[in-house]
């Protein structure tokens, strides 16, 4: 696990360990990893950074995962490796160019950001992609434009692995661990309670994977010998934005009360979506990118989504055990409404 120390990358090697895998964690030591794994340290961004990682792992086959290898897996130090990198592609073409030779099959958790935009709805995984992507990219975090990081990302990894690169192109994340600030923003402020503002109508449908629905499917498909690009979320409407904010009424236990607000009166108050009201997109191009992709490749390959009521009551338990604060990664931004300006949109409606 290139990673493996928080949300995505934790979730997955917490599954993995819950499998009785052997999982080896390399990371820069800004988080400590779950107990029970074996720990390189090293920074993918400096010179000689992945010196840990070049040195012999445990030989693949000792473990309960296949990796996908077709019964020659001792040819590798280990069966498969899963990466979450959202920085400069260099990184991953400098990983992956280092394990081509000793990892079974490279599991790369990539983005929808990788269509080129608009995106219409219904696009599988054949639609067209960004333009100007390069896996030499090089920079520092957040320096790159995510789509070409992204794209460029999948570009290092095809390179080196070839037919044993699953690309899993992930939508909206949401679920325990989750240090974005999305669902975390709508628990904290409906825990306050009160009248709230709920943008758009209810019925809006959503697109959207729990981080632990992505990690088993990561697990499977790649110790299954899955290749190629997968739009990995779930179907869209599998929930609404009406039963999201509900099951965060219900979970945190709070008397909020939901104000349903036009979309057009909510624009016009300056308000962004996506930002200032994470998750909500009211119809349009950007909702259509979101929120209205093809995932029949992923639920055919055995994709499985749990509902929207215990991801919801799970992320408002993981956050009430860190006191209500949730983590905030250093290369995204602070998302979430002003108060003020809540305050005003409600005052409006009386």
């Amino acid at each position: 696990m290139l990673g493996g120390t928080e949300f995505v990358g934790r979730a997955v090697t917490e599954e993995a360990l819950a499998r009785g895998w052997e999982v080896t964690v390399f990371h820069r030591g800004r988080h400590a990893p779950p107990p029970g794994v074996t720990e390189l340290l090293g920074d993918r961004t400096a010179e000689d950074g992945l010196a840990a990682l070049a040195a012999p792992g445990p030989r693949a086959g000792d473990g309960d995962a296949d990796g996908g290898r077709g019964g020659d897996g001792d040819a590798y130090d280990w069966d498969l490796v899963v990466d979450t990198w959202t920085g400069a592609p260099s990184a991953v073409r400098d990983a992956a160019r280092l394990l081509a030779d000793r990892v079974g099959r490279y599991v790369y958790v990539s983005s929808r950001s990788v269509y080129g935009y608009p995106a219409p709805p219904g696009l599988p995984e054949d639609g067209p992609l960004v333009a100007g992507a390069s896996p030499d990219e090089d920079g520092k975090d957040g320096e790159v434009p995510y789509a070409l990081a992204k794209r460029g990302g999948e570009l290092a990894v095809l390179d080196a692995f070839g037919d044993r690169a699953l690309l899993a192109r992930a939508g909206l994340i949401l679920g325990p661990g989750e240090n974005i600030g999305r669902l975390p923003w709508w628990l904290t402020r409906i825990a306050r309670g009160g009248p709230v503002l709920a943008p758009g109508t209810p019925d809006l449908e959503l697109q959207y994977i729990d981080a632990r629905d992505l990690a088993n499917w990561l697990l499977d498909a790649g110790s299954g010998g899955l290749g190629g690009p997968y739009n990995l979320v779930s179907r869209s409407g599998h929930a609404t934005m009406g039963q999201l904010l509900d099951a965060c009424v219900r979970a945190t236990g709070s008397d909020a009360t939901l104000r349903w607000t036009p979309a057009e009166t909510v624009l016009a108050a300056g308000v962004e979506p996506w930002s200032d009201l994470p998750v909500w997109v009211p119809p349009g191009e950007l909702y259509d990118a979101v929120h209205r992709g093809d995932v029949s490749r992923a639920y055919a390959s055995g994709l499985r989504c749990r509902p929207v009521e215990e991801t919801v009551a799970d992320t408002w338990k993981w956050l009430e055990e860190l006191g209500g604060r949730a983590p905030q990664r250093p290369d995204r931004p602070t998302v979430g409404l002003d108060p003020r300006v809540e305050a005003e949109l409600l005052a409006k409606q009386g």
